[in-house]
């Protein structure tokens, strides 16, 4: 027989709000990676939402990189706080989401990860060779990414210390089977 009358104590912190796997994978690298292929069909295979990154970039920054300019911090900024935001959200809703974002530095990636919830929060790092990513941009059309960018996004990458890293060479399945076997979901 249970005993109904034990309550678990009182922390001040829910149980839902940590996690025992993540509620949001971040799949991050520079452009031509195919953080998009990848994070779409990671989220297809996990039956969760997908989010594109790049659609929460403010119109000022779009023009700026539709001319060649390389974003700074502070273009970065109101970016980083809304795909916090939209992080965040999702773990307050217990839902489950996938992220395609370059998240090119430390600092950009910790303040994508809500200080009170470790775990909650999952990097999946695509390495890509810079001959497989100049060819890939070289014959793609994105609309305001243009190749001439590549450089720039390379020169500003700090490869992560706490992601998982995969060889972005290699095929979408093969990744989303890696991914799913390391994070365990």
């Amino acid at each position: 027989m249970t005993d109904r009358s034990w309550k678990e104590p009182d922390t001040g912190v829910s149980q839902k709000s940590h996690p025992a796997a993540a509620s949001v994978i971040v799949v991050m690298g520079v452009t031509g990676a195919g953080k998009t292929t990848v994070g779409q069909a990671l989220a297809q295979s996990l039956h969760w939402a997908f989010y594109e990154g790049d659609d929460f970039h403010t119109e000022h920054n779009i023009e700026l990189m539709r001319h060649g300019t390389p974003l700074t911090d502070g273009d970065r900024e109101p970016w980083l706080q809304a795909l916090a935001r939209l992080i965040t959200n999702v773990i307050a809703n217990h839902d489950h989401a996938v992220l395609a974002c370059s998240a090119l530095r430390q600092r950009y990636r910790d303040e994508l990860v809500p200080g009170d919830l470790p775990g909650a929060v999952r990097f999946v790092y695509l390495d890509v060779p810079p001959e497989v990513l100049r060819e890939r941009v070289s014959h793609r059309a994105h609309y305001f990414m243009p190749a001439s960018l590549l450089p720039s996004q390379l020169e500003t990458l700090e490869k992560p210390r706490d992601a998982i890293t995969v060889d972005g060479a290699n095929p979408p399945p093969d990744i989303v089977r890696q991914v799913r076997a390391e994070l365990g979901v």
